[in-house]
């Protein structure tokens, strides 16, 4: 206890970090940043709800039903989705769990997924209509997915992409919303 009240106090007096250059001036003030958040996440609320429909993959070359819910927490801050894929008794067959958020300092998106026991951090483009992104898949290969969000229809197709080949379709996912949903902001566990 004693060394952790020391190093907070050595940083205490430590210089101050020194002042961004202005072409990467972003305000320090939490509000400001917290403002600058909001208004950047509202680029991806055309995926808030609840969706249905199928995916395929590679691996899976028969359809499933596939669902996603997407909302916001934190104030509108941070974007929360799950997937979830379903097999034919109702089963769970695939479930994964992403966050995307917004840096002001950067001026970028950042999702974090966590997917069949792989966790990543991948820069997000966002579009007009929907986004991309690309995450490693070995030496010299990626998977590039591009989505597309329009007329209550969330289209994402994972392309694998190796040096010198042609890209390979390994991933689609089509489903249509069903509805809103108040996932996640309702059912915080309450003060009593």
């Amino acid at each position: 206890m004693k060394t952790l009240l020391m190093t907070l106090l050595l940083a205490a007096a430590a210089d101050p970090p020194a002042a961004p250059s202005a072409a990467s001036f972003v305000p320090q003030d939490p509000a400001a940043r917290l403002a600058a958040q909001r208004e950047a996440m509202k680029a991806l609320d055309f995926m808030d709800g609840a969706w249905r429909g199928e995916a395929r993959t590679d691996r899976l070359p028969a359809g499933f039903v596939h669902t996603e819910r997407s909302g916001t927490l934190l104030d509108g801050t941070v974007r929360l989705i799950e997937g979830r894929s379903y097999d034919e008794k109702g089963g769970t067959r695939f479930n994964a769990l992403a966050t995307i958020s917004y840096d002001p300092a950067r001026r970028a998106y950042t999702m974090h997924s966590h997917a069949m026991s792989y966790v990543g951090d991948f820069p997000l483009e966002v579009r007009p209509d929907g986004y991309s992104w690309t995450q490693p898949a070995g030496p010299g290969a990626k998977i590039h997915y591009v989505a597309t969000v329009k007329g209550g229809e969330w289209r994402e197709v994972g392309e694998r992409v190796v040096d010198g080949a042609p890209p390979q379709k390994v991933f689609e996912m089509v489903v249509r919303r069903i509805g809103a949903t108040t996932w996640p902001k309702d059912g915080a566990v309450g003060p009593r």
